[in-house]
C-alpha cells in the first residue's frame, strides 16, 4: 500500500516526528564499522529516546538502514525499533537493497508505505538509491510521484525525504556522492508552495538551511560521524545523535538534535575509507 493516512496532532497540536538514519547495521550484532559496533550505537540510541521519554508520533528512517545488505539486518533493524511502539517508515539509501527492502520489511512489521498523510501535512518518502553507486539520483518514476503528491494534496503542508542530500555539505570528498539531479527536483519544489521540508540522511551530519521557501535539513547518524568541511576522508568525535521535528499546523516546523555524550561511541581515526 503507497499511501496511509494517520491520525496526530490535532487542534493547535503539532505532528511530532522523530529520525532516524544511517544505521549500518550487519547480519550479525557483533558487526562492526570503522571500529564501532553499530547495534551497539543504535540501541544506545534507542535507550537514550526512551529515556528521554520525548513524545513522537511516527518514525522516519532516512536510508542505510543495512552495511551487508542482508536480510537478518533489516530484521535487526525492526526487532530493535519495535520496543518504541510507534509507525516506522523507511527509504533505501546507498549501502541498502532496496527491493529486497521493499520484499521483507512488510513481513517485519513495517509499513512500505510511500505517501503519510497526516491532519493537514503529508510525508513523502521517495527512492534516491542508484544500484552499486554511492550517489543519488530521482528517476523520472520518483519525480512523478512527488509532482502528483504534491499537486493531488495542494491544502497539505509537506515534508519530502531522501537519503541523499541536494546541497552541499563543504566536503570535498563527500559531496561527490550527492543527489545528481537536485536541480530537477528544486524546481519541481518551486512550482509548489506547500513543499516545507526536504529531510535527508547520507552526511553523517547535522545541516540546515532555506532556499526559496524550503528548508533543507540533515542529520547525524547513529553511529558514525563524518567530519564537517574536510577535503578528504576523515570521521568526527561527536556521539552518535538522532533528531526530533515538530510539525505545525500552520506550516512552521522546530527541530532538535540529541546526540550520546562524546566518547562513548569513537570510530577508528586512522581510516582512510569505508
Amino acid at each position: 500500500m503507497d499511501t496511509v493516512t494517520l491520525a496526530a496532532g490535532g487542534g493547535d497540536q503539532p505532528i511530532r516526528l522523530l529520525q532516524i538514519t544511517d544505521t549500518h547495521l550487519f547480519a550479525q550484532a557483533e558487526g562492526q564499522l570503522l571500529g564501532i559496533r553499530t547495534a551497539d550505537s543504535f540501541q544506545a540510541v534507542l535507550d537514550a529516546v526512551q529515556a528521554q521519554k520525548a513524545a513522537f508520533d511516527l518514525i522516519l528512517a532516512t536510508g542505510d538502514l543495512s552495511q551487508d545488505y542482508s536480510t537478518a539486518s533489516y530484521s535487526r533493524f525492526a526487532d530493535m525499533v519495535r520496543p518504541l511502539g510507534r509507525p516506522v517508515f523507511w527509504l533505501p539509501g546507498n549501502h541498502d537493497d532496496g527491493p529486497l527492502m521493499r520484499r521483507v520489511m512488510p513481513d517485519f512489521g513495517i509499513s512500505p508505505a510511500r505517501q503519510v498523510l497526516l491532519p493537514g501535512w503529508q510525508i513523502l518518502l521517495l527512492d534516491t538509491q542508484v544500484y552499486s553507486v554511492p550517489h543519488g539520483w530521482l528517476k523520472p518514476e520518483q519525480m512523478s510521484f512527488l509532482e502528483q503528491c504534491l499537486s493531488s494534496e495542494p491544502a497539505r503542508y509537506s515534508v519530502i525525504c531522501l537519503h541523499h542530500n541536494t546541497f552541499p555539505v563543504g566536503s570535498t570528498w563527500l559531496d561527490q556522492h550527492d543527489l545528481k539531479n537536485g536541480s530537477d527536483l528544486l524546481g519541481l519544489l518551486g512550482r509548489f508552495p506547500n513543499a516545507r521540508l526536504v529531510l535527508c540522511g547520507h552526511v553523517h551530519q547535522e545541516t540546515d538551511l532555506e532556499h526559496n521557501g524550503v528548508r533543507f535539513i540533515s542529520s547525524p547518524s547513529t553511529c558514525i560521524q563524518f567530519e564537517p568541511l574536510s577535503r578528504d576522508f576523515g570521521l568526527d568525535t561527536k556521539g552518535p545523535g538522532w533528531r526530533y521535528l515538530q510539525l505545525y499546523p500552520d506550516g512552521r516546523i522546530e527541530t532538535q538534535v540529541h546526540r550520546l555524550p562524546d566518547g562513548h561511541f569513537v570510530p577508528d581515526g586512522a581510516a582512510t575509507g569505508y
